[in-house]
């Protein structure tokens, strides 16, 4: 009886010491992005960076239609360095593609956020823009 305690306190232990490994990871990745999201507004902030140039591009692949597989579908987001840009999106069906295009503009406001994905693209990233800082 007292050995099958401590097995089941030794298997608690080594579970417990796995989620905190991989919660350290985490926020490990989630310090770095921080830390580059910063450093890409103190560069637009200083004036070092064309305000034209691309800062953010990003990819989505999905299935958007229950016909076709192999995510096919895709939206792609291109975005300048004060936060305006594209975002293109191309549905592929079995006999026919539909193109879109829409444009993305800067938050206005601090509290403002950007756009997100339709939420049925399933798997679809986020794609979350910061407002540019004050007197931009």
């Amino acid at each position: 009886m007292l050995v099958a305690v401590a097995v089941a306190g030794l298997v608690a232990g080594v579970a417990g010491l796995s989620i905190a490994v991989v919660a350290h990871n985490r926020v490990n990745q989630v310090v770095d992005e921080c830390g580059e999201m910063l450093r890409r507004q103190l560069q637009v902030a200083s004036g070092s960076v064309d305000e034209r140039a691309l800062r953010d591009l990003a990819i989505v692949h999905y299935d958007a239609l229950k016909e076709m597989s192999g995510h096919r579908s895709f939206s792609l987001a291109l975005i300048n360095a004060v936060g305006d840009g594209v975002v293109v999106s191309s549905i592929n069906g079995r006999t026919e593609t539909r193109t879109y295009a829409k444009v993305v503009q800067a938050p206005t406001s601090a509290a403002a956020s950007a756009p997100r994905p339709a939420p049925d693209a399933p798997g679809s990233a986020h794609l979350t823009l910061q407002a540019p800082p004050a007197g931009k």
